[in-house]
């Protein structure tokens, strides 16, 4: 008996080193600095790591620590957010300005170093200051550690599909003018896929990413919407593609022949290249949802196209152009959202957690802000709240070091799980007024390490109604349900998945509609949740969690860096 207890104990050692060994670092430099380019018949100067656009693709391997030393060459403030990443234990490297981390200053640097545990597929990341994120971005991939593999069959190839977003101006003075002004942000000029517009726009003939194929292969495309306050619909000529994973986390195969993401999500796609020799466009454009007393909002409504080749095609070639859906094609969106399923005993599936402990209901939406005295605008300026309170990012400190320093006056912990009033929150027609000028607050929510939270995001009709991409940090959520009009807790309850819901870490919330999300608060730190539409987060729609310590030394969050930025 003795013996065979030795002989396991032996195995479970060679196991755990095994493990171990399989883990690496993968060890990265971002130069951050100015760079010259032309797009749209412009020369242009922009902000951009490494000297392209997009920034380097970081490849690591599940269990790897990934260590990034980031130079801010450039003239603006920044940090580096990894989207998606949990970092556990790593909070001091999730990379919101002013949440996790003060700014790194122009001339100094920086050094993000996290461990990638429990997570495979596509993430990215991007700058967390202003409109930077609009050319400061890249793809990360994580693959399954050595000797594991992916619940699918192996693609020939994989290819990151980066669509983006760009403007014929300096993105950092279209958010100040903005800001300063109240108004909604000049328009972006057109989008990009792997950072080149296509050949709709104009001098852009020779600007189009190209995809060389061979006919009979599968290859994993990994489509990251980095764009900055859009929705896309992407799709290729007469190809049907396989979704087998979004935001990281594995779904149940689902063909499709459209795509569907709001800014923040990833979607990886099977796509067999089963067609005739010859050129396929690809191309992506707006879901537009968004409309003001009852009138679509304008948006950028261009299109920007690639090109998938196929080996051996004849050249010149005219390729066929896939039908788009309409701008307004909300029940296709909502097709597609909805449609998902998560892939039940894939790698790190986690079944959703039965018993709640906090439940919130959240109003989200736009709102106004009176203007202030002296600042030069004439009407109320554009905001955004979340249950009638619109957020504040702290300036002294970061909300972190707040939190974990017990630095008084910087935030308080009653941001309300429910709104201040109920009202019928998806009509347009009735008084808003009221709840029109959501006060300015730093209001967090503190949670007990471990604390199941629920939340209902409702969708208002305050000013007019949107589909927000609502991203949180630090976690992935199981989406239980979605629907549109008000949630209806008599009759919505009985819709919730809690068998085989997607997980995700940024939702789609339907157009005057709702949705349900549940996640373990098992990450001790302070964890922003927001709207991905960098417009709205800037004046408000935010709030965040504040985790407690776990019982152990593995659940409590290690003092910072000696060589965090400072505000």
């Amino acid at each position: 008996m003795g013996r065979r207890l030795f002989l396991f104990a032996c195995t479970l050692l060679l196991l755990a080193a095994s493990t171990a060994a399989a883990a690496g670092i993968v060890e990265r430099t971002f130069y951050v600095k100015s760079l010259t380019v032309s797009r749209l018949c412009k020369k242009q100067v922009i902000t951009a790591v490494n000297g392209s656009l997009p920034g380097p693709t970081i490849h690591v391997q599940e269990g790897d620590t990934l260590i990034v030393h980031v130079f801010n060459e450039s003239p603006y403030d920044l940090t580096i957010h990894w989207h998606g990443v949990f970092q556990k234990l790593s909070n001091w490297a999730d990379g919101p300005s002013q949440i996790t981390q003060c700014p790194i200053r122009p001339g100094y640097k920086y050094t993000y170093k996290f461990t990638i545990v429990e997570q495979e597929g596509t993430l990215w990341w991007h700058a967390h200051v202003s409109y930077l994120r609009s050319t400061v971005y890249g793809a990360l991939i994580i693959r399954p550690r050595h000797r594991h593999s992916y619940p699918f069959p192996k693609p020939y190839r994989e290819v990151p599909i980066i669509l983006g977003e760009w403007w014929k101006a300096n993105v950092v003075d279209v958010e100040r003018l903005a800001a300063a002004t109240g108004a909604a942000p000049k328009l972006s000029d057109a989008f990009t896929i792997n950072g080149r517009p296509g050949d709709l726009y104009p001098c852009s003939k020779h600007k189009m990413y190209k995809l060389t194929v061979v006919q009979g292969k599968t290859y994993l495309l990994r489509i990251i919407n980095a764009a900055v306050n859009n929705q896309l619909f992407y799709k290729i000529a007469n190809h049907m593609m396989t979704v087998v994973a979004i935001d990281a986390n594995y779904v149940e195969p689902y063909v499709t022949d459209v795509v569907v993401t709001g800014p923040g999500q990833t979607v990886d796609v099977l796509l067999t290249a089963d067609q005739p020799v010859g050129s396929y466009y690809m191309a992506a454009r707006p879901y537009a949802s968004a409309t003001l007393s009852g009138n679509p909002v304008q948006f950028d409504n261009t299109t920007t196209r690639g090109v998938i080749v196929y080996d051996g095609c004849p050249t010149p070639a005219t390729p066929l152009m896939p039908a788009l859906p309409a701008f307004y094609d909300t029940p296709m969106a909502n097709k597609f959202y909805t449609d998902l399923r998560g892939l039940v005993g894939s790698p790190f599936w986690n079944p959703v957690p039965l018993n709640v402990d906090y439940e919130m209901f959240v109003t989200i939406g736009l709102a106004l802000e009176a203007c202030p005295a002296n600042n030069g605008c004439k009407a109320p300026k554009l905001s955004a709240s979340m249950n009638n309170e619109s957020f504040v990012k702290p300036t002294s400190v970061s909300l972190l070091q707040a939190f974990y320093y017990n630095i008084n006056g910087v935030y308080t912990t009653d941001f309300p799980p429910k709104p201040p009033i109920e009202f019928d929150y998806t009509n347009d027609a009735i008084n808003k007024l009221p709840i029109q000028f959501a006060p300015k607050s730093t209001k967090v929510t503190k949670l007990r390490f471990n604390t199941t939270v629920e939340i209902i995001f409702q969708n208002t009709n305050i000013l007019g109604p949107e589909n927000h991409p609502m991203h949180l940090h630090g976690f992935n959520f199981h989406v239980l349900a979605q629907g549109f009009g008000n949630y209806n807790p008599a009759t919505d309850r009985q819709k919730l998945n809690l068998f085989n819901p997607q997980i995700r870490n940024t939702i789609g919330v339907p157009v005057g509609g709702w949705a349900v999300i549940r996640f373990v608060a098992n990450n001790p730190g302070v964890w922003i949740l927001h709207c991905h539409l960098d417009m709205h987060l800037a004046v408000g729609l935010a709030t965040a969690f504040l985790v407690e310590n776990g019982p152990t030394p593995e659940t409590t969050l290690p003092p910072p860096p000696a060589d965090l930025p400072q505000c």
